[in-house]
């Protein structure tokens, strides 16, 4: 039976199931996941910590063990837990504490190079590499966008004016430097120096841009955006190394970032500022296109695929292009959409809740999941509730595509619906709204999905998404319990851009 937990008491009964003080190397947390580095993966009791109320699902195939507490929870339990590890550390007896940590460092060394060697691959490499860049900036990009949509607001409703170019201001002077922390954290992420990588992306924001030409063309401030950004402190992260295997030690503070600076800079003026623009400027035209001229058909597809793709970790691709339209048009066509998926995977906790009368602890799960769920911080139900059951997972699918055909239709008739930030999702997203058609009829649009996703979500699952085994009363936990990463809810997969940004205090993580 799960029930809520003191944080106090939740962090007690974690640390001897992971293995002790000795077995963890990092802690961390993003919106809904404790992430910890672990020595030794043999020592972790995993059914024993799906066992504890407060635990909703675990994450194993991953760099570190994540366990899914859900918003709210996670940030209550981490400190907590940081203290304990802490505490017990200091109480521990030096020598037993050096040989363990030694023991445990040697046996969990080969484990470690040999998850990180079968997840290595490149494309999940870099798409983890492309979220630590742009993760970190979602704070900032919801707290901007609110604010343009209170200023917004209150334009139309033609009040206080003394007041919204003050919040105009406001809203607008992170986006106006989006570029500099893109390349702040470019360099930083990298390997390189981060201030050098907010330096030269900070010359495609300089005003002063617009006087140069070159090619018969002139440049534009802020042409290329955060492409050009990403593109820009790259190429400087390795100019900076190139520099540092020949430049004198003597003169390397002198040489080094002056060299960097400079030819990064000219190539950023003079190539890299027209390529990412032009680049740009095809992903809006391609996004329009898209939604305008097959936007139903777009929506089903983009809304449906949109649980799966956050299971690879695929979503985290998207997260330059959320940005770039963001940056270029004002809101991102794409998120609503793609927030039909947790609207699909709501449908499904509810008719899961109603036909599994029987099973009070995944009652209690999704009565605790659903709120987090509503917000559009789906973790909770997916590892709680879908995943461990396997069809639901399809069924909340089929709700997300419906719910994407819903708004993508709408599009097809001109009225857009779209996002000024990325990160919310559900009814999150509401004070983030912007769309074609005014706020009243983005907003009904997008209510609209939210609900077509419910709808369909519930539907399908009710008819669809519980075999006899599970509907069958006793045996439904057993059924449950299989084996199998669908069965016990633990996938390769990283967390949402909805997650906001990672705090860490023990370690690094690698979105």
């Amino acid at each position: 039976m799960r029930t809520p937990n003191d944080p106090t008491a939740t962090a007690a009964a974690l640390l001897p199931l992971l293995g002790g003080p000795a077995n963890i190397t990092s802690v961390a947390h993003c919106m809904t996941r404790l992430r910890v580095g672990l020595r030794d993966r043999a020592l972790v009791q995993d059914e024993a910590l799906r066992a504890l109320p407060a635990v909703l699902g675990l994450v194993t195939d991953d760099e570190t063990y994540q366990i899914v507490l859900g918003p709210g929870t996670v940030a209550r339990v981490t400190p907590e837990f940081e203290a304990l590890l802490t505490a017990t550390a200091m109480t521990a007896t030096t020598a037993t504490t050096a040989t363990t940590a030694d023991e445990l460092a040697s046996r969990g060394a080969e484990l470690k190079e040999a998850g990180r060697q079968r997840n290595a691959t490149p494309g999940k490499l870099l798409l983890r590499r492309v979220a630590n860049i742009f993760v970190p900036l979602i704070p900032a990009l919801i707290g901007c966008g609110i604010i343009a949509g209170l200023n917004g607001l209150l334009i139309n409703l033609g009040r206080l004016d003394a007041i919204t170019p003050a919040l105009a201001a406001i809203a607008s002077g992170f986006m106006a430097l989006i570029a500099v922390f893109v390349g702040y954290n470019t360099a930083k992420e990298f390997g390189g120096t981060p201030i050098l990588g907010g330096a030269v992306a900070a010359v495609i924001v300089y005003a002063g841009v617009a006087k140069v030409t070159a090619f018969g063309m002139t440049l534009a401030p802020g042409q290329g955006g955060v492409l050009g950004a990403l593109a820009a402190a790259l190429l400087g992260t390795y100019v900076e190394k190139w520099c540092r295997s020949w430049v004198p030690e003597a003169l390397d503070v002198l040489l080094t970032p002056t060299l960097t600076v400079l030819l990064t800079g000219l190539v950023t003026l003079y190539a890299l500022m027209y390529a990412a623009g032009e680049l740009s400027s095809a992903i809006g035209t391609g996004a329009n296109w898209l939604l305008s001229t097959t936007g139903a058909f777009a929506g089903l597809i983009l809304g449906g695929f949109f649980l799966p793709l956050v299971m690879l970790g695929l979503h985290q691709a998207l997260i330059p292009i959320h940005t770039t339209l963001i940056e270029q048009q004002g809101y991102t066509v794409l998120l609503p959409i793609l927030a039909m998926a947790g609207a699909g995977q709501v449908g499904a906790a509810l008719a899961v809740y109603v036909r599994l009368r029987h099973d009070h602890s995944m009652r209690t799960t999704i009565k605790s999941a659903l709120p987090a769920g509503l917000l559009g911080v789906g973790e909770p139900l997916i590892y709680g509730v879908s995943l461990p059951l396997g069809r639901p997972f399809l069924t909340a699918c089929a709700g997300g595509a419906a719910g994407g055909a819903f708004v993508g239709f709408f599009a097809m008739l001109g009225d857009k619906v779209g996002s000024t930030a990325i990160g919310p999702s559900g009814w999150a997203l509401f004070p983030l709204l912007a769309g074609s058609g005014g706020l009243a009829m983005t907003a009904a649009i997008y209510a609209g999905g939210l609900l077509t996703g419910y709808a369909v979500g519930f539907g399908a699952t009710y008819v669809f998404g519980l075999g006899p085994a599970v509907r069958g009363g006793p045996a439904a936990p057993a059924a449950a319990a299989g084996t199998g990463a669908a069965a016990d809810g633990t996938v390769s997969g990283v967390c949402d851009a909805s997650d906001g940004q990672e705090n860490a205090r023990g370690g690094n993580r690698t979105p």
